[in-house]
């Protein structure tokens, strides 16, 4: 299913075209890549629904749980209800509310479990930003809670991939660096190879792109993502043929409505 945000950046059908209107920056490295990012990384569209009406039933559970940790006192039972708004506040694609709440319960809890569900709340809010001044913030706030997660845990490589994800929008080389230390690592990362095929279509680095992503889906076949944004930068690139077999190969991974309409969309691009 294609439930992550990542995914909604790429098939959204509010943004479907968001690619094609991207700067067509002819790169032939990653090197590259970092010094073209400052001009062709669009901050990740808001999805229409993300902040649209919320279920009455979550709404009510929202309301009756704000007016707990507002009248607590701040200790642990504070901190608890904190993290229950965080989690419902995520239900509700409300992010940044969701992001405050979990910097309230992990300032007091004080673990690396909750600074790690601060982090990565933070860097949800932050590929929903608009506004760069709000990703930066919002940047800073993700790589605060994942830089505590990597001291406690230097292996953890999806905070480190996190981390380096939000350079691209105040410092793109660092990025890549990081980006290519997690590779080294872990040359199967799929996070990584996702993440790098998605910019480097971003800049028409589109060889590229379909080098990572065949990497991506050679490790993971049922990668639906992978071979969604695969099918993307084969159209990209003007090779209808394959982008069409990439296209028909999603809708066999995925039977759910949005993503075969938004594959049929694509492939009616094609005709």
């Amino acid at each position: 299913m294609l439930k992550t945000r990542i995914i909604l950046i790429v098939v959204s059908a509010a943004v479907i075209g968001l690619l094609f209107l991207l700067p067509k920056v002819v790169v032939e490295n990653e090197n590259q890549l970092a010094a073209t990012a400052d001009s062709t990384t669009v901050a990740p569209a808001t999805p229409a629904a993300a902040h649209n009406s919320v279920p009455e039933t979550l709404s009510k559970a929202i309301k009756s749980l704000r007016s707990q940790y507002l009248s607590s006192p701040e200790n642990k039972k504070s901190s608890i209800f904190a993290d229950s708004l965080q989690n419902l506040y995520t239900k509700a694609g409300q992010f940044d509310s969701a992001a405050w709440f979990a910097d309230k319960a992990a300032s007091f809890l004080n673990t690396t479990e909750s600074f790690l569900k601060a982090g990565n709340s933070y860097y949800e809010a932050y590929t929903f930003a608009m506004k760069p001044e709000k990703q930066q913030a919002l940047a800073e706030k993700t790589r605060e809670y994942l830089e505590k997660v990597i001291k406690a845990d230097p292996k953890n490589l999806e905070a480190k991939t996190k981390i380096g994800m939000t350079y691209f929008s105040s410092n793109p080389p660092k990025g890549v660096g990081i980006l290519r230390e997690v590779l080294e690592a872990d040359p199967k990362n799929e996070l990584v190879l996702f993440n790098l095929g998605m910019l480097a279509i971003q800049s028409g680095q589109y060889d590229r792109a379909i080098e990572r992503l065949n990497e991506l889906v050679a490790v993971n076949p049922k990668h639906t993502q992978g071979q969604m944004l695969l099918g993307v930068a084969y159209m990209n690139k003007g090779e209808k043929d394959k982008a069409r077999q990439q296209f028909e190969k999603v809708k066999q991974l995925d039977n759910d409505p949005s993503v075969q309409a938004t594959v049929d969309s694509y492939l009616n691009d094609l005709k």
